[in-house]
C-alpha cells in the first residue's frame, strides 16, 4: 500500500484513516490476494476462452453491435480504467437511458438477459484482473460521476482494487427494485442504492483477509447456481 502521505488528498481524511490502518496491518493478505489473482486468473482465462468464443458468436447473432462493452470505471486510489464486459444491451444503450440498469430494462438484449442472470457477461473481466485493474474480490467499481458524489468515508473503498464480485453483490439484492419506475434513476442510485451498497463495501474492508476473499468467492459461486 502507499504511505498515508502519498495518498491523493481526497483520501487523507479522518473517516478513511481507520480503514487504511486496518489494511496496512494486512499487507501479507494483500500480497497473497494479488498472487492468487494472477495464478487463478491465468488458469480461468485458458479454461474460459472456448466459452467466451461461443458467447461472442451468440451476441453477434443476437443483435447488432460490438461483442464487448467498455466503460470507464474507478479503481484503487481513484485511478480510472476501462472495464470489459460482454455486451448485454443494444448498441449505444447509454444514449438511450441512464448509466444504471433498471428492472425489465428494455435495452437489454435476449442474450443479455441470460448472460446477466448467470453473470457470464463479466467473464471478460478476467483480463482486467490480469492487468491489475481489478481483483476477483473487492468492491464493485463505479463510474466517475458517482465517485464524485462519494462521502469522505466512501473513499475508503478505493483503497483496494475493484472486484469482479463483492460482499455487496452477494447481499444487496434490491438495486433493480429501487430503480424500477424511478423518475430519475441516477438520483435514486446515488441517494438510496449507493449508501446501502457502501455499507457492505465498508464491512468488507473491516473483515478483509485472504481467506475471507476465498469464502466470498464460494458464496458468489453458490449464489449464481441459485
Amino acid at each position: 500500500m502507499k504511505s498515508w502521505d502519498k495518498l491523493p488528498k481526497r483520501f487523507q481524511n479522518d473517516s478513511v484513516r481507520p480503514y487504511y490502518d486496518i489494511l496496512k496491518k494486512r499487507t501479507a493478505s494483500l500480497i497473497l490476494k494479488r498472487i492468487f489473482d494472477i495464478i487463478i486468473g491465468l488458469i480461468l482465462t485458458i479454461i474460459a476462452l472456448p466459452f467466451m468464443i461461443i458467447i461472442a458468436v451468440w451476441i453477434k447473432c443476437d443483435s447488432k453491435g460490438t461483442v464487448f462493452f467498455r466503460q470507464r470505471r474507478v479503481t484503487t486510489y481513484g485511478r480510472v480504467f476501462y472495464i470489459f464486459k460482454f455486451r448485454t444491451m443494444v448498441s449505444d444503450a447509454e444514449k438511450l437511458g441512464t448509466q444504471v440498469t433498471v428492472q425489465n430494462d428494455s435495452r437489454v438484449t435476449r442474450a443479455g438477459k441470460f448472460l446477466r442472470k448467470c453473470r457470464l457477461d463479466e467473464l471478460p473481466q478476467l483480463f482486467n484482473v490480469l492487468k491489475g485493474d481489478m481483483s476477483f474480490v473487492g468492491t464493485r467499481p463505479e463510474v466517475e460521476r458517482y465517485v464524485e458524489r462519494y462521502t469522505d468515508e466512501m473513499m475508503a473503498t478505493l483503497l483496494m482494487p475493484a472486484g469482479i464480485t463483492s460482499l455487496a453483490s452477494i447481499k444487496f439484492k434490491d438495486e433493480e427494485k429501487l430503480l424500477d419506475g424511478a423518475e430519475n434513476p441516477d438520483d435514486v442510485y446515488v441517494n438510496e442504492v449507493l449508501p446501502q451498497k457502501m455499507k457492505y463495501n465498508l464491512e468488507y474492508i473491516n473483515k478483509f483477509n485472504f481467506f475471507y476473499d476465498i469464502k466470498l468467492m464460494f458464496m458468489t459461486f453458490f449464489a449464481v447456481l441459485k
